[in-house]
C-alpha cells in the first residue's frame, strides 16, 4: 500500500485558506495512506491528537528547504514507508523534491496557490519555481488565472504536467439553514434585518475596509441593514477605528475569530455574502481563488466579489452574484450590495449551489498522486 507524505508549513493550528485546503485534502484520503510533516505551532499537540493520521512536527516554527529539514523529512519518509510526496505549497519546500526522489519518492505532487504568481515574475525566484516544476511530477493550480501566470515560468514539459486542483466546500457542513437563525439571535440581529456577511481573514486584500466605507451608502438605502464581519487578522484594529469614525457602530458587528465548527452557521446568518477582494502590491498580491465564496453559495447566498485573480471563477456556471470591477471604490460596492439585497431570496426559500467539493478534490488528488484504486 502506498502512503503519501504531506510536507507543508500550511497546516493547523495556523488558520487560513491554504491551511483549510491542505487539511481537507488529508482528511479526504484514507487515514492509513497519510503522514504529515509540518512546523511546530502553538496548540499543535492537542490538535494533532484528534486527527486520524500521524503528524510529525519539526523543531522549527517555519519549514525551509535546508539540509537539516530535508534530512528529518527523509527520516520520516523511510520510517513510515511513504513512497508519495505532496508539498502543501510548491515553493520553497518543493526544492526538497530532488532529495526525496533519491530517497524513494516514486511520485511527487506540489500544490500552487497564489503566492507563486509573484515567484513567477521575479527573475531569481522564477528560476527556483522553474526548478520545482522540473523536479515534481505534477504542479497543480487552483484557478485558470493562476495557471496563466505561473505557466510561463516553466519549461514546456513541466507546463504540460500542470493539473487543476481547486479547493471546494463540504455540503454537509454548509447548506441553507445550517444555524444562521441561532447566530442572529445570539448577536441580537432582528429576524427581518438584511445582513451582509463576510467570513474572511481581516487583511486588506479581502476588502472589509471597503465594505465599512461603503456602509453609510448602504444604510441610506436600507436603514435596517447589518454588516457582519466574521474573522480575525492584522487589520482588525484599523477596521474597528473605521467603524467608529464612520458612525456606523450600531449596524456593524465584528465577531473576531470564531471556532472552525461554527463558521457555517455564521455564513448562513447572512442574506448576501460580500468580499470585495482587490489585488495589491503592484499585482503581486491577488486573490487566487475563494473558498469562502463557495461556502456562501452552498448556503444559498448571492455573492459579491472584487475582480481580483481567480476569485471571479468561483462564480462561474450561473451562480447568483456579481463581480465588481472597481472593488476599491465604495460607491461601486455599495451599489452592488443594494442590488443584491433587493434580489436576495427569502431565507426560508434559499437553495444552495455546490460545484466544487472536497470529495471531488480528494478524488482528484488520489489520481494525481497515483493512489487511485489502492486500499
Amino acid at each position: 500500500m502506498s502512503r503519501v507524505l504531506v510536507v507543508t508549513n500550511d497546516f493547523p493550528t495556523r488558520r487560513g485558506g491554504i491551511e483549510s485546503f491542505v487539511l481537507a485534502l488529508c482528511l479526504g484520503l484514507p487515514p492509513e495512506q497519510v503522514v504529515v510533516y509540518t512546523a511546530r505551532m502553538p496548540g499543535d499537540r492537542e490538535h494533532d491528537a484528534g486527527l486520524p493520521f500521524p503528524v510529525y512536527r519539526d523543531p522549527s516554527s517555519m519549514l525551509l528547504p535546508t539540509r537539516a529539514v530535508g534530512r528529518r523529512v527523509r527520516e520520516v519518509m523511510r520510517r513510515d514507508g511513504c513512497d508519495r510526496v505532496l508539498f502543501g505549497a510548491s515553493v520553497p519546500l518543493g526544492l526538497l523534491a530532488r532529495g526525496l526522489r533519491r530517497a524513494g519518492a516514486g511520485r511527487i505532487v506540489a500544490l500552487t496557490h497564489g503566492h507563486e504568481v509573484w515567484w513567477a515574475r521575479a527573475p531569481g525566484s522564477r528560476q527556483l519555481l522553474r526548478r520545482v516544476g522540473c523536479d515534481v511530477d505534477v504542479l497543480t493550480y487552483v484557478s485558470r488565472w493562476c495557471r496563466d501566470r505561473i505557466a510561463p515560468a516553466l519549461p514546456d514539459a513541466a507546463r504540460r504536467r500542470m493539473r487543476r486542483l481547486s479547493p471546494g466546500v463540504d455540503p454537509e457542513r454548509f447548506f441553507p439553514g445550517c444555524g444562521g437563525e441561532e447566530v442572529r439571535r445570539r448577536l441580537g440581529i432582528a429576524a427581518s434585518a438584511p445582513v451582509v456577511v463576510c467570513t474572511a481573514r481581516l487583511v486588506r486584500r479581502k476588502g472589509q475596509d471597503v465594505l465599512v466605507r461603503a456602509w453609510p451608502a448602504v444604510l441610506a438605502g436600507r436603514p435596517d441593514a447589518v454588516l457582519l464581519l466574521v474573522g480575525d487578522g492584522p487589520d482588525r484594529c484599523r477596521l474597528e477605528r473605521m467603524v467608529a469614525g464612520a458612525g456606523v457602530s450600531g449596524s456593524v458587528i465584528l465577531t473576531g475569530g470564531v471556532p472552525w465548527q461554527e463558521v457555517p452557521a455564521y455564513t448562513d446568518a447572512g442574506d448576501v455574502f460580500a468580499m470585495p477582494c482587490r489585488t495589491r502590491r503592484m499585482g503581486l498580491e491577488p486573490e487566487a481563488w475563494g473558498i469562502v465564496s463557495l461556502e456562501a453559495q452552498a448556503c444559498g447566498l448571492p455573492v459579491l466579489l472584487g475582480r481580483s485573480g481567480g476569485a471571479p471563477e468561483t462564480l462561474a456556471g450561473g451562480a447568483r452574484g456579481l463581480v465588481v470591477d472597481r472593488p476599491d471604490r465604495p460607491d461601486c460596492v455599495a451599489g452592488g450590495l443594494l442590488g443584491l439585497l433587493r434580489e436576495a431570496p427569502l431565507r426560508a426559500g434559499r437553495s444552495g449551489s455546490v460545484r466544487w467539493t472536497w470529495t471531488t478534490a480528494s478524488a482528484r488528488l488520489r489520481r494525481l498522486a497515483a493512489l487511485e484504486g489502492e486500499t
